[in-house]
């Protein structure tokens, strides 16, 4: 049976996974073994940092559960991966892939955790990531932790850029190690690692879901978000995760915006209805390998009756961007988490982690932290004249002279981006949300500063405003059901 269920998971979705467990074919306690096997076998690209000791214990009482009283819904039973920087309060850690925080257990759930459990989720475990998600250094490579090494992206291990932070768990949900996947996103950390990766990666409004127990890096532009291989799975994810938690009060915002169910908007006729339009200037530094896979979807969307608007210029173009946010905030947040840990943790501030790192530079330091020391550097407060100012700045060209005036000035449903970070940043400014859809597998490509080849896989994103995440899928879905491009990575198929 483990021979066949392990033909039958390559690409299942939830639905499957629940109608094979409804007519007793299948368990969940088969799917945990399955997978584990699998992640055993492909344990070289190093996606999985930790396995959730309980797993098997939890998917025996959930089957037990079905037979008794019935499935909790899509999710009962079904095996999920969380990004190392989310709390589980079980048998895992959380690190965000530091050897600072190897020993550190979450004393709580996170919300995201926690609405993932009631739903009848099993947390088979935790994905590698980029340490500190990509907040620890400038020469820092995409997919590196000093607790979890180099996670490589399936579609060309050690060749192509896996893309970060989010690496492991997009490598793992690509190369199908689990059902699927939570990532978090500041800046293109779902996006770009599910484009090179060919899942399906969503980005949700900054507020839609909470941020509790998540390891932070800006409380401006923070979110988690689900990191699947169809649209539909992503939209299923969604739903469950959304919610208003006091401990979050940027949840608040989401009253009457957020839905528990957004499986209503699979419409696949919606793009006959939709204006997109395309920003060029994201474009710019595209090789022709991709520039071709974003012409071709261009061609797609016109040829399933979509208005498409090209081209289209944001106010914000040309606007001198810092990071002023992301390293005021990260001190400050990162401090809040930190002093909340036991006392039996080594770090309870920044300064204290960068002290760690020093001291054991062996192991912890092979790219260095001068993105840490950057940060300890302001004051922490949110008080300071340059952080106001940038926060201030980010909000006005990211929203009303970027994102917002261009949808309003053309009468756009959504803009359609490459799936690389170009297009993330002003998404990330603004908070507003992102989905990315494998598009297409550039058969040559450039090379990245860090060696990488970054042919291969590679997604469309449509970006919207606020809360337009409804809309979002329904462009996302409409595509994904007119292309089919993803496929699983060829030699960890058999």
């Amino acid at each position: 049976m483990q021979d066949l269920l392990d033909k039958w998971i390559i690409e299942a979705d939830f639905n499957s996974m629940q109608t094979a467990m409804d007519s007793g074919n299948i368990t969940s306690e088969n799917l945990i073994n399955v997978y584990l096997e699998r992640i055993q076998r492909y344990s070289g690209l190093n996606a999985i940092i930790e396995i959730n000791p309980d797993a098997i214990d939890i998917a025996r009482a959930l089957d037990k559960e079905r037979a008794c009283t019935g499935s909790r819904g899509p999710l009962h039973g079904i095996p999920l991966l969380l990004k190392d920087n989310i709390d589980t309060h079980d048998n895992m850690h959380t690190s965000a892939g530091a050897v600072a925080l190897a020993d550190s257990y979450a004393v709580e759930d996170s919300w995201v955790a926690a609405q993932l459990r009631s739903a009848g989720v099993v947390l088979l475990g935790k994905a590698n990531m980029t340490e500190w998600a990509n907040f620890m250094s400038s020469t820092m490579w995409a997919g590196y932790s000093s607790r979890g090494g180099l996670t490589l992206n399936p579609y060309g291990p050690g060749e192509f850029f896996v893309g970060g932070s989010s690496s492991g768990s997009a490598a793992a949900i690509a190369a199908n190690l689990a059902a699927a996947a939570i990532g978090t996103e500041t800046t293109g950390s779902i996006i770009c690692p599910a484009s090179q990766n060919l899942i399906v990666g969503l980005k949700p409004t900054v507020g839609l879901i909470s941020r509790a127990g998540i390891i932070p890096i800006s409380n401006s532009q923070d979110t988690p978000g689900p990191m699947t291989r169809t649209v539909k799975d992503a939209a299923i994810l969604l739903g469950v995760m959304t919610g208003v938690d006091e401990r979050d009060p940027s949840t608040f915002e989401s009253v009457n915006r957020s839905y528990k169910d957004y499986t209503q908007f699979l419409d696949n006729s919606f793009m006959k209805k939709a204006r997109i339009g395309i920003p060029r200037f994201y474009y710019q530094n595209l090789d022709p390998e991709r520039l071709a896979i974003m012409e071709a979807a261009i061609a797609l969307l016109k040829k399933e009756g979509a208005t498409v608007v090209d081209p289209v210029s944001l106010p914000c173009e040309l606007v001198n961007w810092n990071f002023d946010v992301k390293r005021h905030e990260f001190k400050k947040y990162v401090n809040d988490y930190l002093a909340r840990l036991p006392a039996s943790i080594p770090v309870h501030t920044l300064s204290e982690v960068i002290a760690f790192n020093q001291n054991h530079a062996d192991v912890a330091l092979k790219y260095g932290q001068s993105r840490l020391i950057w940060c300890d550097e302001t004051s922490g407060s949110l008080e300071d004249t340059e952080y106001l100012e940038s926060k201030r700045k980010n909000e006005e060209y990211s929203r009303a002279q970027g994102i917002d005036a261009v949808l309003e000035q053309h009468d756009l449903d959504a803009l359609l981006l490459p799936g690389n970070y170009d297009g993330t940043d002003i998404a990330g400014r603004a908070g507003y949300p992102l989905i990315t859809v494998p598009a297409g597998y550039a058969p040559v490509g450039s090379t990245t500063s860090e060696g990488w080849i970054t042919k291969g896989p590679f997604g469309i994103v449509f970006s919207g405003s606020a809360y337009s995440e409804p809309l979002l899928i329904k462009l996302a879905y409409s595509y994904e059901q007119a292309t089919k491009h993803r496929f699983p990575p060829l030699v960890l198929s058999q």
